[in-house]
């Protein structure tokens, strides 16, 4: 099949699956597949069942950011 045998929709659909593919290659999550250790996953459960929250200017002021 050739490009030119190929209806507008079919086009647009290819393109956009091609898109997606390269987006998710130059996006994608490095640590995918990667398994988490004991004392990451320990102090994550903390974190999430803590309701204490810092706000993003909060972090920013503590890392020496300016937004």
């Amino acid at each position: 099949m050739h490009l030119s045998d190929l209806t507008p929709e079919q086009l647009r659909e290819l393109v956009t699956g091609i898109v997606d593919d390269r987006l998710r290659d130059l996006l994608g999550d490095p640590d995918l597949g990667l398994t988490l250790g004991e004392a990451a996953r320990i102090r994550l459960k903390e974190s999430l069942a803590s309701t204490a929250r810092l706000t993003g200017e909060a972090v920013a002021e503590r890392l020496g950011l300016r937004w």
